[in-house]
């Protein structure tokens, strides 16, 4: 690899923690250059970062007035606008999300950070019913909001500024003090986001940004007794063992992947269909939790329709992440980069036709792919690709589609294209999913919209106001008085 000695180094963000091991190097997935060193914290250091969080949520006189958290993420926001095109710019060299896909997850970074405080505005109790029986008379009930404790935060790599702020952002926004990790290989957004909060005012200790040594510290982080809420965004081995090892009491979401159906009817509109599955199935690279992976069109179409989607593949531009004509830019390792080209080559041997790409560009790049009807058992078919590969498989019937489509552990997003109101309803009502796209395509979010994966993608329901009711009790009070009779 390629060494830049003038690569920046990031400490840990742990107040009166230090680092006494080699730091982490982290490497641009296009080229492979050093950008940048970060400090792990040891188990020491995670045990300090544990005992700040928890010594600032057991003292309430410390905690931030609603007003003041408003405030923070309000200027937290006003700075992230200033420096989108830095951002955008760090983003895209750590992670290799090209630039002009960098620059929108920075804008929903900065509208991320703003739900919070349009969350917190608006969020209010409610009133229990009492005086409707003689055990109720006399009294009076309702409830507030109050932080549930320390959040511990894992983040993936995929996008390492948006998935942060839906992580952190909440957690200050409830008045939680929170301890995030972000993915190794993308830890630098993170600080920076860190480190902005604090510029902007947050206290020290309220949020702490730290990567680890090892997985066994991690795993000691996430769960120890002191923390209040687990957040979680990565891979199912992970996230299911840290589950199982929570403390009692440990409430949690999980958030993985899937291998996101589309099911396109015969009277499909392909004009408009084809753009928006290439762009769900190649945006980043294809790695993203909800991306177009299979698609199961009606056999009149689907060849006609892998082989228009083949022609979009090759038109894209494939490359640097940092320039602003790039279209797709790497997979995170080499190794990606070395598995997805071997799932494509199985696919093609047990029968797949390769319509585009096939082969890898480079040590980080991979050519946006397109795979006509590959075998059902092939690993392209039954696991998450996470790369730029999208499967086109043909159906006789739509209930076959279906039922192709549902026989996975996974159920993310979902997607239908049709005209016929009945076919769109049908396919909604059956598919396996959280959320069904109908004339769109299986990648669609927007930040207040909830977010769930299902059965092994996932649990709990992500978005900014459901992460933030996760991350908060509701306290129910009770007053009884003569006056209230």
């Amino acid at each position: 690899m390629e060494t830049n000695i003038t690569a920046q180094h990031f400490p840990m963000i742990v107040p009166g923690a230090s680092a006494d091991n080699e730091p982490m190097e982290v490497f641009a997935p296009f080229d492979g250059s050093l950008i940048a060193t970060v400090d792990r914290a040891d188990g020491t250091a995670v045990n300090h970062a544990l005992e700040t969080a928890y010594g600032l949520f057991r003292n309430r006189d410390a905690w931030l007035s609603p007003a003041r958290r408003i405030e923070i993420l309000n200027s937290a926001a006003a700075i992230m606008r200033e420096r989108r095109e830095e951002l955008a710019l760090e983003a895209a060299r750590e992670g290799g999300k090209p630039l002009i896909d960098s620059l929108v997850e920075v804008d929903r970074a900065i509208d991320s950070i703003r739900l919070c405080v349009d969350t917190l505005r608006n969020q209010a109790g409610r009133e229990i019913p009492m005086n409707i029986n003689e055990a109720s008379a006399g009294r009076l009930a309702f409830t507030r909001h109050q932080p549930v404790g320390v959040v511990v935060a894992f983040s993936a790599f995929n996008h390492p500024l948006n998935l942060i702020a839906h992580q952190v952002g909440p957690a200050v926004a409830a008045g939680c003090p929170v301890i995030v990790k972000p993915a190794e290989a993308t830890p630098l957004s993170c600080m920076r986001f860190v480190k902005l909060l604090q510029e902007v005012g947050l206290p020290n200790g309220w949020c702490q940004a730290l990567l680890t040594t090892d997985l066994e510290v991690a795993a000691a982080l996430a769960t120890d007794r002191r923390v209040g809420f687990f957040s979680f965004i990565g891979s199912p081995r992970v996230g299911w063992m840290l589950r199982s090892q929570l403390a009692p009491g440990t409430r949690c979401s999980l958030e993985h992947g899937g291998a996101a159906p589309v099911i396109i009817d015969a009277d499909a509109d392909l004009e408009a269909a084809l753009p928006l599955l290439a762009k769900g199935g190649f945006y980043h690279a294809g790695q993203v939790c909800v991306s177009v992976q299979r698609v199961f069109a009606d056999q009149q179409i689907a060849l006609q329709l892998a082989e228009r989607l083949a022609i979009l593949a090759k038109s894209l531009k494939v490359g640097d992440p940092t320039k602003p004509d790039t279209e797709v830019g790497p997979l995170i390792r080499e190794a990606e980069v070395n598995r997805v080209d071997e799932w494509v080559q199985e696919a093609i041997e047990g029968g797949a036709r390769l319509l585009s790409g096939g082969k890898a560009l480079s040590n980080g790049c991979f050519a946006p792919t397109v795979l006509y009807d590959p075998p059902p058992d092939a690993r392209v078919s039954t696991q998450e690709i996470f790369g730029p590969v999208i499967c086109v498989y043909p159906f006789e019937d739509v209930d076959t589609a279906i039922d192709m489509a549902n026989d996975l552990p996974y159920a993310f997003q979902a997607a239908v294209f049709t005209r016929d109101l009945e076919t769109a309803l049908r396919v909604s009502t059956r598919l396996d999913a959280s959320a069904i796209m109908v004339n769109d395509h299986t990648a669609f979010r927007v930040d207040w919209m909830p977010f769930a994966g299902l059965r092994e993608s996932g649990l709990g329901i992500g978005g900014i106001p459901y992460t933030m009711a996760d991350m908060q009790i509701e306290k129910m009070i009770v007053i009884r008085s003569k006056e209230l009779d």
